[in-house]
């Protein structure tokens, strides 16, 4: 068993116990609202801490019993002591997975964006496919799901879409979909039965806030326009429509859903913060690539992830060697939380190994 850091035990109780005092004070409102955040994500762990280290006095003084010169003393306790060994085990595993560094955008909203690669309109018709998958996946999460922008593909799907994830650990959940993936099945218009192989890259980034990126505001060049589209009929009379050029990175975005410009302009400044955010962390990772190598991979937009192989009715997740056999239930969002779960459990296994001085 690897031993907990016992000064990180002690450090968690102390802030538990010091936000909880901090809490029954007179506080701004904006303040009481960020510990009440942190105590709510604390007190699960210190709540392990106190039963782990209840349980390691129990073994204590399982010990001392092991010791006694009474039979019946010593039996009573070699019974015992297994099943709070085992209970210990499980505490300092939940213990070292609450204290393994989390992403700061974990708990973040997402923009979920889904563009049809190789394969024509065959890649147009599965990026339908896979925003349908997010959204019941969401929906069986609890969030909610908004589609901001879309361009359909001609014999159905979408060439693009985006849309917004807005639920608490979204992007915690979502953010190893981001990769390129890949179905194999016969088109409806395939006549001779052949399976074809299509494409389409998901992008998933955090939506991000004035705090977390600056934009200056003389970097950036805003159109307006008449929305186009099926459904926009109502606003073509008017210029609703907002695409925004980042000048000094050439990054555009175009939102045209609503009927309002001021609100298509505040979501097409969320998209942006992303896509600059997403940018920087990209840099970043770059500079590191060599220590992110790994199974789970680095959510590279290049890199192929998955593939949907419909004859067979299996996915597979080329990063973790996962395979389903179970692909229709995967599409409709119902056994896609089964991926993600081990793609989480993979990350945090390497995270550990990582602390742990393990990996190479």
């Amino acid at each position: 068993m690897t031993t907990l850091p016992e000064a990180k035990l002690d450090a968690v109780l102390a802030r538990h116990a010091m936000v909880e005092a901090e809490l029954s004070q007179q506080l701004a409102p904006e303040t009481f609202v960020k510990l009440s955040r942190e105590l709510a994500e604390i007190t699960p762990v210190a709540e392990r801490v106190k039963a782990y280290r209840a349980v390691a006095a129990e073994l204590t003084g399982l010990d001392a019993m092991l010791a006694d010169p009474d039979p019946e003393m010593r039996a009573i306790a070699a019974a015992e002591k297994p099943q709070l060994e085992a209970r210990r085990e499980a505490l300092a595993q939940d213990i070292r997975l609450a204290l393994l560094p989390k992403d700061a955008m974990d708990d973040r909203d997402v923009i979920l964006e889904i563009r049809a690669g190789t394969g024509g309109d065959e890649a147009a018709l599965f990026a339908g496919d896979l925003i349908r998958m997010y959204e019941r996946y969401a929906a069986k999460q609890g969030w909610k799901s908004e589609i901001i922008s879309a361009s359909d593909g001609p014999m159905g799907g979408y060439k693009e879409v985006i849309a917004e994830i807005h639920g608490r650990g979204a992007f915690a959940k979502l953010k190893f979909e981001s990769g390129v993936h890949r179905v194999q099945r016969v088109p409806d218009t395939e006549g001779s039965g052949r399976i074809h192989t299509s494409t389409a890259t998901v992008a998933v980034l955090p939506e991000v806030e004035d705090v977390d990126i600056a934009i200056n505001e003389a970097d950036l060049r805003t159109d307006t326009m008449r929305a186009q589209g099926a459904g926009g009929q109502h606003v073509n009379k008017t210029e609703s429509a907002v695409r925004i050029t980042h000048i000094p990175s050439g990054i555009v975005v175009l939102v045209q859903e609503e009927r309002s410009q001021h609100r298509n302009r505040a979501k097409a400044m969320a998209m942006l913060r992303a896509k600059l955010y997403d940018a920087e962390q990209r840099k970043r990772d770059a500079e590191r690539a060599a220590e992110r190598r790994g199974q789970v991979g680095t959510g590279d937009r290049s890199e192929r992830i998955r593939t949907y192989n419909f004859p067979q009715g299996r996915v597979s997740d080329h990063r973790i060697n996962l395979t389903l056999h179970k692909l229709p239930a995967v599409i409709e969002g119902e056994a896609l939380g089964e991926i993600i779960d081990a793609l989480i459990t993979e990350h945090q296994a390497e995270l550990l190994a990582a602390d742990d001085g393990t990996r190479p």
